[in-house]
Order: structure tokens, then C-alpha cells, then sequence
């Protein structure tokens, strides 16, 4: 695969790598040179940044209390 520098310096990823890697506006990637080589990751702090606060604790108090259920439910297994 292949991408162009455009006059500014940006590049379009090939659609394969956004869908591959759940890249979406906004994402977070961080940039890194290795010699003549250009290294970019994904972010994972945007990305639990971005899961923060999207998934409901129904009948729970806490996060912790939802971990502690489960965990008890696998071991009762």
C-alpha cells in the first residue's frame, strides 16, 4: 500500500489500515522515526479515553463491584 504527501504535509491511511486498526476521526496516533522509517501507533490512551464512560454498570454501584460479580459467577462455573 501506498499514500501520497500532500502540500501540507498530510497523508491519506488506506481505508484497509483505518478499518483494520478501528481508526476513526479524532483518534490519536503517535509518530515515531526509526533511522529513514516512519512509526505510527494508535494512541491507547485515546482510545480508553475515548470507551470511558460509554458502557452502563446496570444494577451496579461501581465498576469494581461489577468485577467483583463476574468474577465470583466464574468461579461458581
Amino acid at each position: 500500500m501506498e499514500a501520497t504527501v500532500a502540500e501540507r504535509g498530510q497523508i491519506t491511511l488506506p481505508k484497509a489500515v483505518r478499518d483494520a486498526l478501528g481508526l476513526t476521526k479524532g483518534t490519536l496516533l503517535k509518530v515515531e522515526l526509526d533511522g529513514s522509517r516512519i512509526i505510527l501507533r494508535k494512541s491507547v490512551d485515546d482510545a480508553i479515553s475515548r470507551a470511558r464512560g460509554k458502557f452502563a454498570l446496570d444494577g451496579f454501584d461501581s465498576a469494581e463491584q461489577a468485577v467483583r460479580t463476574v468474577r465470583d459467577e466464574v468461579d461458581e462455573a
